[in-house]
């Protein structure tokens, strides 16, 4: 049976979503850090919109994220994604948050952390503005996360741990 190959942006491609997020806008920055931080540590969507200020640890350079099944993993997180956060948060901190809302990293703002649709929504629009053809999700960022790592020399039990897979068989995909 064959397999499916998911679909992966080029460094270029990424760069161009990124760099088509309007900062002029009250949630560009968030924008503009939700695709680093998707891209730079590989995040699944649900990751991402349940990440908590808590779980980053900027010193040592990861996040803590809990996967699929409330599975733990520690991931390195980038300087450039550390410092998008830090830009995001002097605008968040003038932002009402909700009672319940304040260790989400990522709100909207009314002040609530965001749903899937949101980042889907984003990701759709920035491929649009930056004039890229393939249809694309926020996972097509963690697929070029892998396929990056992959292409970069990682060994691929590295990145298997990276993504949160079960089975190696399901990061194989990537060679």
């Amino acid at each position: 049976l064959s397999r499916y190959l998911p679909t992966v942006l080029s460094v270029e491609e990424i760069d161009m979503l990124k760099s088509v997020i309007d900062l002029s806008k009250a949630d560009g920055q968030r924008n503009r850090a939700m695709i680093e931080v998707l891209y730079s540590c590989g995040l699944r969507v649900s990751e991402l919109i349940t990440l908590k200020i808590s779980n980053i640890y900027p010193k040592e350079g990861f996040v803590q994220v809990f996967g699929k099944g409330s599975k733990q993993r520690l991931i390195p997180i980038s300087e450039i994604a550390l410092h998008e956060i830090s830009l995001y948060m002097i605008d968040r901190n003038s932002w009402v948050i909700k009672p319940g809302e304040e260790d989400f990293l990522f709100l909207n703002q009314r002040g609530s952390h965001l749903s899937r649709q949101t980042v889907f929504n984003l990701i759709k629009q920035s491929a649009m503005d930056a004039g890229i053809k393939t249809v694309i999700s926020p996972h097509t960022l963690r697929h070029s996360f892998a396929t990056h790592l992959l292409e970069g020399g990682a060994d691929l039990r590295v990145i298997q741990e990276l993504l949160g897979h079960e089975s190696i068989a399901t990061t194989e995909i990537y060679t």
